[in-house]
């Protein structure tokens, strides 16, 4: 067997292996809403490439001069759409072939990605304006297809962070360095100037003869880099290399005093701070608040009324979206012990509905820099804050019913993917955006101090009842424990 015809069968096996997951059939109303998601996304690139190519007045290299942009935008999307080769790779190490035949077919298999070939729409419509221009037809063929490698090429860089990142999150940031290089003709003169500077700086290197190889020579050494590491990475997960032995155990006495909620609000704090999967989740999430939460205080970007209280909602809402839409995943490990106990469920829901709560005092500290700017209110604070404690967590706990994926408590670069199913990423769209279309149409109602109280008290009324609305969702899964408990089952790694 050659390494095409290897090829094609370990394609043909991944398809396979997703038909056969017992998720499959939760994952079609996922699987309709990002095709939606995905032909918008194509609309927009087609907008953007037919813009950018006016703006080019008939000659090449613009595109070029606006991929900084595009490739940053591209690396961070790669965080939802693609994963790393080594999380398929881990059944085929012990066949009797090349250790590395594998992780260079999953490889390959990057660079040709429907996602890569989708910023197409963006790069074709670009071209054939400029053809009509009057711009010659070599130039801008060689324009088109250095784009294209420098997508792929992207997704290398993607691949060797994202498995730097999966062992230790705090690699997010050294991901960011190469793409704040590209960025370094805008401190010649920051401002409007320094921008166009740099746009013209990239569209004479866009016309330059040496484009195309350099890019060509990058794409092999990450491929090759790539290689080494993800083998590296997934042989020592096989190898069950001997983990560090904890020196200190936390005993989180003072909430001894919670009872039962107590001992499941230790766990949920303990789980945070030691198991991979939810650790790198919080420090990401609590990232992302600190550096929008310091762009909406100190610069100009979002001046506006709506976006000012879209991102003060999504502030809040970040963490609690991020680390509740697979709410009981991580449960799913140990799912036959809690449900030996009546109503343990009950008391592990008010843990984390306590828990995420007050882990809304973090974002709420962080974002008074923008209270103090001006460019909040404090009562605006309190009532997405509340809103969020209250409402949001409502919504989300819901899920609690129908989650029935187990999430593995260390993240692996052999894990498999967590797909969500259509009714998470409803609730996750909902919960992002409802609150603010609620906003504003109180806005334009009642104004905006009334608004704010009235998000205030129903808040307000969420939280003082959830002892109710947390024994009915307990009510409700037990209606569906023995579904649950089978889902969970199968889905552990």
């Amino acid at each position: 067997m050659n390494r095409f015809q290897l090829y094609r069968l370990l394609r043909k096996n991944t398809t396979l292996s997703y038909k056969r997951s017992p998720i499959f059939e939760q994952n079609k109303w996922a699987k309709v809403i990002t095709y939606f998601g995905g032909g918008l996304f194509a609309l927009y690139l087609i907008l953007y490439g037919c813009i950018i190519a006016m703006l080019a007045e008939g000659e090449t290299g613009r595109m070029i001069s606006f991929m900084p942009i595009i490739l940053l935008i591209d690396f961070l999307l790669r965080f939802v759409v693609q994963t790393t080769p080594g999380m398929m790779v881990k059944p085929y190490i012990l066949l009797p072939i090349s250790r590395y035949t594998a992780i260079e077919c999953f490889l390959l298999s990057s660079h040709v990605s429907g996602y890569n070939f989708l910023w197409l729409c963006m790069f074709v419509p670009y071209s054939i304006i400029l053809l009509f221009a009057g711009a010659g037809f070599w130039p801008v063929l060689i324009e088109l297809v250095a784009c294209l490698l420098l997508i792929i090429l992207n997704s290398q860089v993607y691949l060797f962070f994202r498995t730097l990142i999966n062992r230790k999150v705090l690699w997010f940031l050294a991901a960011l360095v190469p793409y704040a290089i590209l960025f370094i003709p805008l401190l010649m003169d920051f401002g409007k100037k320094g921008f166009e500077r740099m746009l013209d700086l990239y569209a004479e290197a866009g016309r330059a003869w040496w484009l195309l190889p350099v890019v060509i020579v990058l794409l092999a050494v990450m491929f090759f880099i790539n290689r080494h590491f993800q083998f590296k990475y997934v042989y020592e997960e096989i190898s069950k290399k001997k983990e560090q032995e904890l020196k200190h155990v936390s005993q989180f006495a003072f909430f001894n005093r919670f009872g039962l909620v107590g001992e499941y609000l230790k766990i949920e704090l303990k789980s945070n701070l030691r198991n991979k999967t939810m650790r790198s989740r919080c420090i990401m999430s609590l990232a992302l608040i600190i550096v929008f939460s310091m762009i909406v205080a100190y610069t100009n970007v979002y001046d506006n009324v709506i976006m000012q209280n879209f991102w003060c909602l999504y502030c809040f809402a970040i963490y609690s979206v991020t680390a509740l839409i697979k709410i009981m995943g991580q449960e799913g490990n140990y799912i036959d012990l809690l449900m030996m106990h009546r109503e343990n469920i009950i008391a592990l829901l008010k843990a984390k509905f306590w828990f995420y709560s007050a882990v809304l005092l973090i974002p709420f500290i962080v974002m008074l820099p923008a209270v103090f700017t001006g460019k909040f209110t404090l009562l605006m604070l309190v009532a997405y804050m509340l809103l969020t404690a209250g409402v949001l967590h409502f919504v989300i706990f819901q899920l609690a019913v129908y989650n029935k994926q187990t999430l593995p408590l260390q993240q692996k670069v052999t894990a498999k993917g967590n797909f969500e199913n259509g009714m998470q990423l409803v609730i996750e769209l909902l919960s992002l955006f409802a609150p603010g279309a609620i906003a504003v149409i109180g806005f334009l109602l009642v104004g905006e101090t009334w608004t704010f109280v009235f998000m205030s008290l129903i808040g307000l009324a969420f939280i003082v009842t959830h002892p109710i609305w947390i024994r009915h969702i307990y009510k409700r899964m037990m209606l569906r424990r023995y579904e649950n408990i089978d889902g969970f089952h199968m889905t552990r790694q």
